[in-house]
């Protein structure tokens, strides 16, 4: 933004601090008259030889002489110190704001690792750097994550496409080639590239915070998940069971669906090969609602569990069949969490899988009859 130049802050505090001064010292002259000079005589008087007093009592008119020139002399002496006095002043107190100006600086031309860590006491301005500090912090791991996540969609993404490309070749420089084997394969990679896109759209909308908050009832979005994807169990030999409260939440009802059916789809396909269970359970606090998830499956180390909410991180061996997944169903879960002001918590069982716990906050004025 073009602004037209104008005084820097310093120069209008220190006249500020220096018209204050002289506010203060013609003031002080005013009661010096108010108070003593308009009581004295205009005229000579004469004392009574026997008072105590003796002597001439002094006439206005003298003491003005007198007075005048020192009070001028003392107001601009009063000038001259505030204008000196305020500007340092003035220097010390923006200080900490020049910290924070060169820090702002810095950040726009790309380097976010800087941190002011302004020393004192807590005030106004030590606020300020903390919370720019703090803002710094977080908006070099959010470019961390998505420089990340960039190299990683790239790497998914050029994965298929290179596929194609290979099978495309094949059938071009090999006319004996089954087509129709090229052809399922070519299908395969293409569903998975489009799973692929069509997840980043959703993370890349849950992230925009572009989205109208609703009423929502997560017990309904379970029955709606777990229909959708039960002939998935069926296929697999995996048991799903239901149950829980209303549990009533504020959000996106299509991202709170999108997270539902990933936590379920995610606990169906990573589980056991034959006769495995998934238990997902809804509930209500007074405060917060909460979407659990539970499978059976491999056991997992809680160091390779603390990893699964990377974008592209799996906990098994990818296996590439029509539901393998695209290594983004648990990312997108903890970002719609985050911008549900929520919390995700992912524990190993003992006995083998995963138990996935999300908590969403409940508005006051929200209750399961508004649902």
């Amino acid at each position: 933004m073009n602004r037209q130049p104008g005084f820097s802050v310093r120069f209008k505090l220190t006249l500020s601090y220096a018209g204050f001064l002289m506010f203060a010292g013609l003031l002080l002259l005013a009661a010096v008259w108010v108070f003593l000079l308009r009581y004295v005589p205009d005229r000579a008087m004469l004392i009574n030889p026997h008072d105590k007093l003796k002597g001439v009592f002094p006439v206005r008119s003298a003491l003005l002489d007198v007075f005048a020139p020192r009070a001028a002399a003392v107001l601009a002496f009063l000038l001259v110190f505030g204008l000196v006095g305020g500007w340092i002043l003035a220097g010390r107190m923006l200080a900490p704001l020049t910290r924070i100006t060169d820090a702002t600086s810095m950040a726009t031309k790309g380097s976010l690792s800087h941190r002011i860590r302004l020393p004192g006491r807590k005030d106004e301005f030590r606020e300020l750097a903390d919370a720019f500090d703090t803002m710094l912090a977080r908006l070099e791991a959010h470019v961390a994550e998505q420089r990340r996540f960039a190299a990683n969609a790239s790497h998914e993404l050029r994965t298929p496409l290179a596929i194609s490309q290979t099978l495309l070749d094949v059938a071009r420089n090999d006319p004996t080639q089954d087509l129709g084997e090229i052809i399922d394969r070519l299908h395969a990679v293409n569903a998975r590239a489009i799973d692929l896109t069509e997840a980043l759209l959703v993370l890349s909308h849950a992230d925009q915070r572009s989205f109208t908050r609703e009423p929502v009832d997560l017990s309904l979005l379970v029955e709606e998940a777990t229909e959708t994807l039960l002939p998935l169990a069926e296929k697999r030999g995996v048991t799903i069971e239901t149950s829980g409260d209303i549990a009533p939440a504020f959000g996106s009802q299509a991202l709170l669906l999108q997270l539902t059916t990933n936590l379920v789809h995610n606990a169906i396909v990573h589980n056991l090969p034959d006769k495995g269970t998934v238990r997902a359970e809804t509930g209500a606090g007074p405060e917060t609602v909460v979407l659990t998830v539970e499978n059976s499956g491999e056991k997992l180390s809680p160091q390779l569990v603390s990893t699964l909410t990377e974008p592209f991180q799996r906990a098994t061996e990818r296996i590439r069949n029509d539901h393998a997944g695209v290594g983004l169903g648990l990312a997108i879960v903890r970002r719609i969490t985050e911008v549900h002001d929520g919390s995700l918590t992912i524990t190993p069982r003992a006995e083998g899988g995963l138990r996935i716990a999300v908590q969403l906050p409940v508005p006051p004025a929200l209750s399961p009859k508004d649902i």
